[in-house]
């Protein structure tokens, strides 16, 4: 009688979970593990089309799962190492340590600024606080290269504090609170975003500084979309491939750009996905530098950093390095770091 009881007890409780289970949205996840949602999505607490990632039986938004994350790649106040300033009249290259992110800071031997992305969410005021350091109090460019949150999530807060005399952004939007709070940080400091494309050119003193990517446009694929710039001062040059993948790298090579660098910041921080062998014997670089902090995705790859050594670059790593300083005067390149010099 008893086992009957039990039977009886557990269809019930499966007939009670059946229209449960029906309508949880249908959908394959990507390699991160998530996907867009498409049916259901109010009754899960999402707008249609957001991406949103599964964790067992619950779902979470980009937001949230970006939340999680932040606590194990930021440095905190306490200890934040600031970078020196250096002397007016060379080209400076900031590679700031925001963790896995990317944040650099390039100042012109004219004094003219431009900041390269942001850092994530919770990197923002870090951000700021390398700014403050260095004497900045105007940005005479912001560059956010794609939407993803490891770029462009902590340049709001930057919009906030510092003034911005021009934004440049590849043509792609996105579905999430970041992007959105960095649109409207955008609109609240009176500024509109210009649209980057292939062999667009930034008005700057003494340096020359054009887009190379994106070449193409790549759907939903945010980091093909990624905005590749290379900064040329004299007989130096260096080249900021964002998370610029395979695809786009491949249509910058048959797009016969000048990809050749003396230094390059390696694309996706250092992932499988990027850097290619035509690619980086296009570049061939002396230097490489790879932003990236503790992370679950493997990066840099071995492979990619094997691939480094093999055109003979000398390879610096944020997360080994701290914040990153090239000192260019149009003819030799010098590094220091906060966490010890080269």
């Amino acid at each position: 009688m008893k086992r009957k009881t039990s039977i009886a007890l557990f269809i019930s409780i499966l007939l009670v979970m059946l229209p449960v289970i029906a309508s949880a949205h249908p959908g394959k996840t990507d390699a991160n593990g998530g996907h867009y949602c498409r049916t259901n999505c109010a009754k899960w607490g999402l707008k249609d089309g957001e991406y949103h990632y599964h964790n067992g039986e619950s779902s979470k938004s980009e937001k949230e799962k970006e939340d999680k994350n932040k606590s194990t790649t930021t440095p905190t106040d306490t200890t934040l190492l600031l970078p020196k300033k250096q002397t007016v009249g060379t080209l400076q290259v900031y590679y700031f340590d925001v963790g896995q992110g990317d944040s650099t800071l390039i100042r012109t031997p004219k004094d003219q600024y431009i900041l390269i992305d942001g850092g994530n969410n919770n990197q923002g005021k870090n951000v700021v606080k390398y700014l403050e350091s260095l004497g900045v109090k105007t940005l005479d460019v912001m560059i956010a290269t794609h939407p993803d949150a490891d770029h462009i999530g902590g340049l709001d807060d930057v919009l906030k504090a510092v003034d911005v005399k021009s934004v440049y952004a590849p043509k792609v939007s996105h579905t999430t609170d970041t992007y959105k709070d960095f649109l409207l940080a955008v609109k609240n400091e009176g500024q509109s975003i210009k649209s980057v494309t292939k062999g667009l050119t930034i008005p700057l003193t003494d340096i020359a500084a054009t887009f190379l990517a994106p070449v193409n446009t790549y759907g939903d694929d945010l980091n093909n979309w990624s905005a590749v710039l290379k900064v040329t001062y004299k007989n130096n040059s260096f080249l900021f491939a964002a998370d610029a993948e395979l695809e786009s790298e491949n249509d910058m090579l048959l797009d016969k750009s000048n990809l050749k660098a003396d230094v390059l910041k390696v694309g996706h921080h250092g992932s499988t996905s990027s850097t290619s062998k035509s690619f980086i014997d296009a570049v061939k670089p002396k230097y490489a530098i790879i932003s990236v902090g503790k992370n679950n995705y493997g990066h840099p790859n071995s492979g990619i950093l094997a691939r480094l050594t093999n055109v003979k670059a000398t390879t610096y790593r944020t997360d080994q390095k701290g914040t990153i300083t090239a000192i260019s005067d149009g003819t030799k390149i010098t590094f220091t770091s906060t966490k010890g010099s080269k």
